[in-house]
């Protein structure tokens, strides 16, 4: 009879999270492509419909009015109902309002689909931060938000270039649309019928990978429970969110800068031509894909290294917006275009790896509640990107150039910087309630 006692057999932990990453990610690219394609088409769209430029200013800016104020509500049902019933439900929405577009024949109903995309897509975000939450390990959390945000510059750039390809070869505005409409409600069918919200319910993860995301703790009540009342009170009132809020404020602000006014800063200061100044706009948008994907990594490395959020969300966030600021001022004197959007690019990029740490920090404190926590901050982040265009605007028009409009640019991010350091990261919004 032997005596040999047999290894145990390792079992190799499934794959299943990168799958739930990739089917956000892959929402999140649709999202963007239709929310963008429509400036690409502005020109064709203004011409068919006998629209203005103001009209035009307003189907452009419609979109992010509902988006900011639909933040809580979508993140509220989100949080109630989770993520596949959530957000599939808001995918139809935003694809049947841009088959709405599709058919529109008047500046009213574009203004409909417009704000209807704008209400419905305004829960991608608060719905993907409850699922990186549920799906990933602490340690994991900054790199899939990374990964997640970078997808946000893959779909404005891959909109922008194919909906202008697709418009080259002749096909028209409304067919573009029906065809992006189609995409995003084949996607909501795929996921509701794949995905489940938590990973103990999803029959292809086995036991190595709910222990590799769960780690050395327990499942925690938050992931096994039905959802609880949210505490609006709570999350409303709570100091910590408020500065988490407010960085998210003032770095959207900066961030908008070259999704409105950099071009026409680019051509009426350092005299290039709209072909140039498209070109050297897309290098800051660029590095900022790059940043956020950087970001999340650096994030989650200096946490699995030193286990402290401070340093890894915190001290990251603060050094990187400083850094950010430095770079960008330094290209303010800097005549040559080429050399000065390089150094802001660099700051870009630099700006861009403090995005993961915000979106963790909100799983990271936000316990049972992250879905509406994180649209609280998204909801700030937003009001940043509809306040700072007009700023500008006005300081423009007052001071006749564009100094007052820089320095505000790039002040931005050092007040952005320092809403990082009253709160402690290792805290939660919602204090857990002892039963």
């Amino acid at each position: 009879m032997s005596n040999v006692v047999q290894a145990p057999v390792l079992v190799r932990a499934t794959q299943v999270r990168f799958l739930v990453l990739a089917a956000l990610c892959l929402a999140t690219m649709i999202a963007y492509i239709d929310r963008g394609c429509i400036s690409v088409a502005e020109k064709d769209i203004r011409a068919e419909l006998e629209l203005t430029t103001e009209q035009m200013g307003v189907l452009l800016g419609a979109f992010f009015a509902t988006y900011a104020i639909f933040q809580l509500p979508t993140g509220w049902l989100g949080h109630v109902w989770g993520t596949r019933w959530a957000l599939s439900f808001f995918a139809v929405l935003w694809s049947l309002a841009t088959a709405l577009g599709a058919v529109s024949h008047s500046y009213p109903a574009l203004l409909i689909s417009r704000l209807g995309m704008g209400a419905a897509e305004a829960g991608v975000f608060p719905c993907a931060t409850n699922t990186i939450a549920r799906w990933f390990p602490a340690n994991r959390r900054a790199w899939a938000s990374g990964v997640l945000g970078s997808f946000m510059g893959v779909g404005a750039a891959l909109g922008a270039a194919l909906t202008g390809g697709l418009l080259h070869v002749g096909l028209s505005w409304q067919l573009i649309l029906a065809v992006y409409a189609a995409a995003g409600l084949v996607w909501a069918l795929w996921f509701v019928w794949w995905f489940r919200d938590r990973p103990e319910e999803t029959a292809s993860v086995n036991e190595a990978e709910l222990t590799l995301i769960r780690g050395d703790l327990p499942v925690e009540t938050e992931y096994t429970e039905r959802p609880e009342r949210t505490p609006w009170r709570a999350i409303l009132t709570s100091p910590a969110l408020g500065w988490i809020s407010a960085q998210q404020f003032f770095r959207a602000a900066s961030y908008i800068f070259y999704m409105s006014w950099f071009p026409t800063y680019l051509k009426e200061t350092h005299g290039v031509s709209t072909l140039e100044a498209g070109a050297l706009t897309s290098l800051p948008l660029w590095a900022q894909m790059f940043g956020s994907f950087a970001g999340g990594m650096l994030s989650d490395t200096i946490l699995t290294r030193t286990g402290s959020k401070r340093w890894a969300r915190q001290g990251q966030a603060v050094a990187s917006l400083v850094v950010c600021t430095g770079l960008i001022g330094l290209a303010y004197p800097i005549a040559e275009p080429l050399p000065a959007v390089l150094l802001i690019s660099a700051g870009a990029f630099c700006a861009s790896l403090a995005g993961p740490c915000a979106y963790a920090v909100t799983i990271d404190m936000g316990g049972k509640q992250v879905a509406p926590i994180f649209s609280v901050m998204n909801m700030a982040g937003n009001l940043g990107a509809i306040v700072f265009p007009i700023i500008a605007s006005r300081l423009k028009t007052a001071t006749g150039n564009w100094d007052a409009v820089f320095a505000l640019f790039v002040v931005l991010h050092l007040v952005a910087a320092a809403c990082w350091l009253p709160f402690n990261p290792e805290g939660k919004i919602v204090p857990e309630q002892r039963s």
